[in-house]
C-alpha cells in the first residue's frame, strides 16, 4: 500500500464547516488544537486520525513506549477520523506533538496506515450492504464513528 503522511492540525474553517451543534461525535473543543495524522492514500480524499490523551476504546492505536500512555491511554482515534477533500480545512501551520508520539508513530505508520484503510472498508462495505456486520459488531466499532458525517467525500450512495 503507497500512502503519504504528515501532522497536521485542523484549521478554523473546519470548525465553522463542521458546527458541533450539527456533527456531536467530532471531538475538537474551542481553542484546542485537533492535531492529527494526515494519511494520503492516493484516493481522492486525504484521512485524519486525530491524537488523543485518552481513548478508552480498542478502534485505535494506542501508544505503549510513551511518557504519556504510562498515565493514560493516549494514541490514534480510528473512530473520530475525519475525511477531507478541501485543503481549507488542513491549517497551514503543523502540529506538534510530543517526541515520543511521533517516534512511536512513526516507528508504527505501514501498521497505522493499514488499520485505518481496513476501518474506513470496512465501514463503507456495511452501508453499502456489501459485507453487512452484526449489530452488535457495528455498534462496538461503528457507534460513535465520525464516518457517517463523511459519505459525500467517502463516495456512498444510499441509493446504490
Amino acid at each position: 500500500m503507497l500512502f503519504d503522511y504528515q501532522i497536521y492540525l485542523l484549521s478554523k474553517q473546519f470548525s465553522k464547516s463542521y458546527p458541533l451543534s450539527d456533527y456531536p461525535e467530532l471531538m475538537y473543543k474551542e481553542g484546542r488544537p485537533y492535531n492529527c495524522l494526515l494519511i494520503d492514500t492516493h484516493e481522492d480524499y486525504l484521512i485524519c486520525v486525530p491524537y488523543r490523551t485518552n481513548i478508552s476504546h480498542n478502534n485505535a492505536f494506542h501508544f505503549k513506549r510513551s511518557k504519556r500512555s504510562k498515565e493514560n491511554r493516549s494514541g490514534l482515534d480510528y473512530s473520530k477520523i475525519v475525511i477531507i477533500k478541501d485543503l481549507t480545512l488542513i491549517s497551514s501551520e503543523k502540529a506538534v506533538i510530543d517526541h515520543d508520539e511521533y517516534l512511536e508513530t512513526v516507528q508504527n505508520i505501514d501498521r497505522i496506515a493499514k488499520d485505518v484503510s481496513q476501518y474506513i472498508d470496512t465501514y463503507i462495505l456495511h452501508v453499502k450492504g456489501k459485507k453487512i456486520l452484526s449489530s452488535n459488531g457495528y455498534e462496538r466499532k461503528y457507534k460513535y464513528s465520525t464516518l457517517k458525517y463523511f459519505h459525500n467525500e467517502l463516495g456512498i450512495n444510499m441509493q446504490d
